[in-house]
């Protein structure tokens, strides 16, 4: 049960509520594990389970993986304002984050379960149906469910901020622990389409039991409590306004004028290509480059360890500094500078090297991992203060909007490359078309998609924009 609301008062000075106790925060953040028990398996190891175990593909693969990225894009904005509309004891979100889970556990079965002795139309048939109906459909309702909760349980920044650093902890440590333990798993249970079959049938139980439980360790604050100023004790006129009815389509335009939005969707789209580039291209890179699969969970380590470290302390960080903004900034100089060492080190041919800017880079894109819900929710009340109209749940698709397409659309990117490579799952030996592929796709590729959000970093200004017109409104009463 969530813990009610209460002020910090010093002296005269009055400090935002607070909602949360550190309970509900481990809940919430937890949900990630569930999430990235979905993520990691599709963008680590689907390819490599579709080309080494099935037989099928990879370009024709990634091309089916598009096609669904572009069933998600409509199903996402469709979602988002679902749970805006959605009335239950549960509250909004909460319901569609619990049940939507049963059916990705059912159809993450699925996906590792295609039947080897049918034909491979109909491989490519079940991996495609099963793929969407995970993605579009299941996926998409829980995810955007489990992101709105950051707005709809409480409304101090400082709580959004620790909640977005608890769950990418805990999302990198399950990232990490996915990827060191899953090869040698499958090959314990049997190896071949039995093995994977039993992963998958684990990490759906697991993730099962995970979401239910933070479903069950936080409550959504009343609708007429979401409508105050998040900062004031009490409502001021101009800020006391019913929420209006709203259709998908005028939901939409909501958020296509919205720039911040905008923004963080294409972060969040570039920051996936990033995961879905490295992820899926690890375990190739590892065998077939440094000539040892047994590193994809060294350099996991290396990836998500300084993350899940550098998270703990993100909050202190943005509380000191006092704002978002500059922390993120400077995190993604660092970032793109270790990539670079990456790329130097790669060529090198220095494990030791690799590893140390891998870690380095991680180190930079930590805050902006632990910060991304709070400016949703910033961006979300960009659009309260200029239209009076509360759509954290479509707010919130960009979450799932830009884990799926820019998370598909990078496998799917994977997958054209290596098929273009003249890449053979069933060869024990590839030729140097794909080394040469996979130099640019681990080393190269993640670099420049860096360095675009660092771009694009230089304009989210959301704090300094709604603290301005907070006053305005101030003004106006």
């Amino acid at each position: 049960m969530t813990a009610r609301p209460h002020e910090i008062r010093r002296g005269a000075a009055v400090q935002e509520k607070t909602y949360l106790k550190w309970y509900n925060k481990l809940g919430y953040g937890s949900g990630d594990i569930a999430g990235n028990v979905v993520y990691v398996l599709l963008s680590a190891f689907m390819l490599v389970y579709l080309t080494d175990t099935v037989g099928l593909n990879p370009g024709i693969v990634g091309t089916l993986m598009l096609l669904a990225r572009v069933l998600d894009g409509i199903t996402d904005v469709v979602f988002g304002a679902l749970v805006d509309k959605t009335k239950s004891r549960m509250g909004k979100a909460r319901p569609w984050m619990f049940w939507g889970y049963f059916g990705c556990a059912i159809t993450l079965i699925a996906l590792f379960a295609i039947p080897t002795q049918i034909g491979e139309f109909a491989q490519y048939a079940w991996f495609f149906v099963a793929y969407v109906l995970l993605n579009s459909v299941f996926y998409t309702a829980n995810n955007i469910a489990y992101s709105a909760l950051t707005a709809l349980i409480t409304k101090n920044g400082a709580e959004r901020v620790q909640m977005g650093s608890i769950r990418f902890m805990f999302a990198f440590a399950t990232n990490l622990l996915i990827q060191a333990i899953t090869i040698g798993a499958v090959e314990s249970f049997g190896g071949g389409a039995e093995g994977w079959r039993t992963m998958a049938i684990v990490y759906a139980v697991v993730g099962l039991a995970v979401n239910s439980l933070s479903v069950l360790s936080v409550r959504e604050l009343r609708a007429r409590d979401l409508m105050d100023r998040p900062d004031q004790e009490a409502p001021t006129q101009a800020m006391n306004l019913q929420m209006e009815h709203y259709s998908p389509s005028s939901a939409a335009r909501l958020l296509v004028t919205n720039k911040y939005y905008l923004l963080i969707l294409a972060v969040f789209i570039l920051m996936q290509l990033f995961s879905a580039m490295v992820n899926t291209t690890g375990i190739f890179f590892m065998t077939y480059v440094l000539g040892d699969p047994g590193l994809l969970g060294t350099f996991a380590l290396a990836l998500n360890g300084p993350l899940v470290v550098a998270l703990a302390v993100t909050p202190l960080i943005v509380k000191r500094v006092g704002a978002m903004y500059g922390v993120n900034l400077w995190g993604y100089v660092i970032a793109v500078l270790g990539r670079v060492g990456v790329i130097a080190a790669g060529y090198a041919e220095s494990v030791p090297l690799m590893l140390l800017f891998t870690a380095v880079a991680s180190l930079g894109m930590a805050p902006l991992q632990g910060t991304l819900n709070a400016l949703i929710a910033e961006a979300s009340e960009y659009t309260y203060l200029r239209t009076k109209q509360r759509i954290d749940g479509t707010l919130y698709s960009a979450t799932s909007l830009g884990v799926k397409v820019g998370g598909g659309l990078g496998t799917a990117l994977a997958g054209w490359l290596l098929a273009w490579a003249q890449y053979d799952g069933m060869a024990d030996v590839q030729p140097d078309s794909v080394i040469t592929m996979l130099h640019v796709m681990y080393l190269w590729l993640p670099a420049a998609f860096n360095v675009v959000i660092l771009v694009l970093l230089r304009k989210l200004d959301v704090e300094r924009v709604n603290r301005r017109l907070r006053e305005e409104l101030e003004q106006q009463v």
